[in-house]
Parts: structure tokens; sequence; C-alpha cells
């Protein structure tokens, strides 16, 4: 079975005697005429594979005679000619295997059929002005169709609620996608660290590395790079990348490629010069292990807290080892002082979004287990700000280690181990094959 079929199929039962709406993307102005590259609304692409904006999927599994239904854009020559071909209304049933496929325009006309009996509405109220004045309409109008009969859609809820558990989970087919992602992101490092240099600038560094995500086939990055030399790397979601790589410092890379929606997040720390100094070597032994800690804690039946104290405690006794923390390891927990060079969590979820789909505590405020088929970033971190009291050799290194990696039957998988992080493997690949073009 298609496994976008399989997906609404999954979703009717679970919401039986209710209906969900869930709207794709729309074109975003970026200034003037010109728009942003558009990108598929993830739990839309995740349902239908249909990546067009300006549609909307309706799933109503009481429906007499169509559970799965797409209003789409029709078939217009003028606009195709313009901005590219549509799939057509004509087509959408066959290519989309949805039930029934009506133009757009008759959104407003046809909506209420489909929401009469419901009792509760999935549907993400208030993300969109426009689109939820059309909805609001329609359950009124399906109201005043089924008042009669005493049952009417009483409550709208989050289609988050449904599809997130779902999406935590990732298929075969899925993990073959961010395996292809993982790879690509893979050599757009490696390129990067191959061509890094004392005196260029950060932008092309990033230029490097998101050409050879394009050369691979990826559409975009995931999300915006992190390209930081220098006491940058200390801020922990720099993006100007802007300025120019000094000799002696690191370089931190935090960069991904999007390979058909799905995401692969990856951070790799090295020094510009292609050699560590000693004070870099020690932050950088510290977040290595604790990477490969939190990495060992990712197995079936344990939680992210689980990776996550362990990244802690690794941190939190290399920074006792070389004298940026005092005192015992167990009170520098309790009393979280590691926060001042490492104060963010050790991972998240990743699939279709960078920060995936799905909760982290369940409705008893308990972690969510690990499951196979689950996908969780890891990734510690040492920010020595230079305004911290402490010592001034550490002051300005930065220096975070991320993977992405799936959890399996029996322990996991890491998805981006090929990318280079150990130090000898670091200090032989930087430097190695700098890029001609550029000066």
């Amino acid at each position: 079975m298609h496994p976008y079929i399989d997906r609404r199929n999954r979703l009717l039962a679970s919401i039986a005697g209710d209906v969900a709406i869930l709207p794709a993307a729309r074109p975003v102005a970026r200034n003037g005429d010109s728009e942003y590259e558009f990108r598929q609304n993830s739990t839309f692409y995740y349902l239908t594979g249909f990546d067009e904006p300006d549609a909307v999927l309706v799933l109503a599994p009481e429906h007499p005679r169509h559970r799965s239904v797409l209003f789409l854009r029709t078939r217009d020559r003028a606009m195709e000619i313009w901005n590219g071909k549509r799939l057509g209304v004509e087509r959408a049933v066959e290519h989309l295997g949805v039930d029934a496929a009506y133009p757009l325009s008759e959104l407003d006309e046809r909506l209420p059929e489909f929401l009469c009996g419901a009792r509760t509405l999935y549907y993400d109220i208030g993300a969109d002005d426009a689109r939820d004045r059309h909805v609001l309409a329609a359950r009124a109008n399906a109201e005043a169709l089924t008042r009669r009969r005493g049952r009417t859609v009483s409550t709208i809820a989050s289609p988050a609620t449904v599809v997130d558990p779902m999406r935590l989970i990732k298929s075969p087919e899925e993990i073959a996608t961010m395996r292809s992602a993982a790879r690509i992101t893979g050599r757009g490092h490696e390129a990067a660290m191959r061509a890094t240099r004392p005196s260029l600038y950060e932008y092309q560094i990033e230029a490097i590395l998101e050409f050879e995500y394009r050369y691979g086939g990826a559409r975009s990055t995931a999300y915006e790079s992190i390209v930081a030399g220098g006491e940058n790397a200390t801020i922990l979601h720099y993006s100007t990348n802007r300025e120019r790589l000094l000799d002696g410092t690191l370089l931190l890379v935090d960069s991904g490629c999007e390979m058909d929606n799905y995401a692969s997040d990856v951070t790799r720390t090295w020094p510009v010069n292609g050699r560590f100094s000693a004070e870099q070597r020690a932050i950088y032994d510290i977040v290595l292990a604790a990477n490969e800690a939190g990495i060992a804690q990712v197995q079936p039946g344990r939680s992210q807290r689980a990776f996550h104290e362990a990244a802690v405690r690794t941190i939190t006794e290399g920074l006792i080892d070389i004298g940026l923390l005092a005192g015992s390891l167990d009170e520098n927990i309790e009393r979280e002082r590691y926060r001042d060079y490492y104060m963010h969590g050790s991972g998240h979820w990743l699939g279709l979004d960078v920060h995936d789909a799905g909760r982290y505590r369940d409705d008893e405020d308990r972690p969510i287990p690990l499951q196979p088929g689950m996908v969780t970033t890891v990734e510690p971190g040492i920010y020595v700000h230079a305004d911290l009291n402490c010592d001034e050799r550490f002051k300005g290194i930065g220096v975070r280690l991320e993977d992405n990696v799936l959890v399996t039957q029996d322990g996991n998988e890491n998805l981006t181990e090929a990318i280079p992080k150990r130090i000898d493997a670091i200090e032989a690949i930087v430097g190695s094959t700098p890029c001609a073009s550029v000066s």
C-alpha cells in the first residue's frame, strides 16, 4: 500500500466519529513580487506527499462516500506557463489515492457536508486567519444542517494530538530518506573541512557546504546554516556568517540538508588552521566524550532525559578536571553550575521538521520512552563566553558536536557517524585540499 494512503487510513481509524481539516502551506512573499522558496506544511506532506500550495485535505471517517478528499488548484494554462505545472483536480484521485478531489473554489460549498455528525474537528485554529474564516463558516453551516439530530462539532482540537505520535515513529521509507540526507550532509561538512584555512570568510565556507548539498540532490538546507568562527561559536544560534576566520581559532558549523522534506541536523567543530591548541583540545575532548556518552544512552525504553543526564555528567566532570568548575561533581550538577558553559538540552526529535513533531513528556509529566523508529539528535556543547569569570586561556572557545541517531530494536544507529569528529581525523582533513576558487 502507498505509504501516504496507509498513513491516512491509520489517522482515519484513530479519529472515528470526528473529522480533520489539514491545509497545505501558502506561498509567502519575500519582498515586492518575489516569494520565498515554497516549503510544504510538514503534516500535510506526511499525509499526502503532495507538494503544491493552496490545497486542503479533509478526512471524514463517517462520510458515506468519500473519507479522504482533497481540495486543490485547477489546471490553468496561463498560470502554468508562468509558475509551473499543476497536478489538477482530474488527476488527483489517481496520483494521490484520495477518494475524491474538488477545486479549491468549491471548499466553502462542500465542506459543511463533511462536518455533519462530527463531534471533534481536528484543525489548527489560529494558524491562518483567512482559512479559519472558511472553516468556522463551514462549521456554522454544518450545525444548521444537523441541529435537529443533536450531533454537531463541539470541540476544535489540534491535529498534532493525533498526527504527531504517528510522525514520531519513522517508517523504513522515511529512515532511508533520512540516511540519504545524512550522507549528503556529511559530504558538505567534509568539503567545508577540506577547504577551511585562515583568512577565508564564514560565508565562503557556508557556500562550499551548501553547494555540496545542492549538487548531491538536496533541495535546500533544513535550516539556516550556522558557520561560526572564533567567539561566534559561543553564540548558540549565530547565523550572520560574515566574519573572517582567524588563525588559531575554532570554526563551529551547524548545518544540515533537507532531502525530500526530511531534515538532517549536524554540528562539527574544527580548528581553522588544522591543529587544536591545548586548550581547544581539552574542551573538545570533553564534548566528544559527552557526545559518545549520550549516544550510548539512546536505547529502547530509555528517554531523552537519560542521554541528557549522561552528557551533563560527562561535561561537568570534564569542566572540574580542567579547572573551569570547582567542588564536587554531584554538587555542581545539583546546583546546575555547568549551565554557565552548557545551557541547552542535549537533543530533539528529527524528521520532517528539524525540531520534529512529538511530545517529550506524557500526560503524567513522565519522559516519553524511546522506541524503535524514533530519530533524535545528540548535541552536547561547551561555550566559554568572554565575560565569564574563569581561566583566560579558555575564553572564546565554543565546541558543539551533534549527531542524528535512530533508535533500533536493540540499540541505536548513528546516521551521521561517518562525518569526522575524532581529533586525529579532523586534523587530517582540515585544509587538506583548499578550494582554489576562493581567495
